[in-house]
């Protein structure tokens, strides 16, 4: 009799203990927008800026064209919706990032918008309840930047390979 007492005050604390331990706030917290007026070395960023390329430190094929043919240029192996990507930086510190809006017949559509600022080459990007930073390189006329980061990436045969991957965004039209 005793054990079972035992038993059922133990079985008692240990479901309450899970009650207590759970949570029913499913709150999540997006980070804050970035606010406030732009500074001097903001406003060169202002405008739209379309990718233009995307070399790959590894050789790697995601073509399914029977053919083995590994390439450091990730850009010519992409279809002409995943090329069609650009972000729109405005005034206001709004941002929109675009993928497969002006190609044809492109079914993985995106976009996202948020608020953005860049401080020492760091373009901190915040939208879809998600903050990113960046660290961007300009070229010297700044008419283009790069960003560059690690990937791991599947070929066309199931391989994966984890490589540096780098962006290159060219300004194609400038917002003041």
């Amino acid at each position: 009799m005793k054990k079972i007492i035992w038993f059922g005050l133990f079985g008692a604390i240990a479901f309450n203990s899970l009650l207590v331990g759970c949570s029913t706030d499913n709150t999540i917290e997006c980070p804050a927008d970035y606010e406030g007026t732009l500074v001097t070395e903001e406003n060169g960023l202002l405008g739209t800026w379309e990718l233009t390329a995307i070399v790959a430190a590894k050789e790697v094929d995601i073509t399914k064209d029977d053919v083995q043919n590994p390439k450091k240029d990730i850009y010519v192996q992409y279809t002409d919706c995943e090329k069609d990507s650009e972000y729109t930086f405005g005034p206001g510190r709004a941002y929109e990032f675009a993928q497969g809006q002006n190609a044809s017949n492109c079914s993985n559509k995106l976009k996202i918008e948020g608020t953005w600022k860049l401080s020492s080459d760091i373009l901190g990007l915040i939208g879809n309840c998600s903050a990113q930073n960046l660290k961007i390189v300009f070229n010297e006329g700044k008419s283009a930047f790069t960003t560059t980061s690690n990937y791991t990436i599947t070929d066309v045969n199931g391989l994966t390979v984890q490589t540096d991957v780098t962006f290159t965004y060219t300004k194609t039209e400038a917002t003041n």
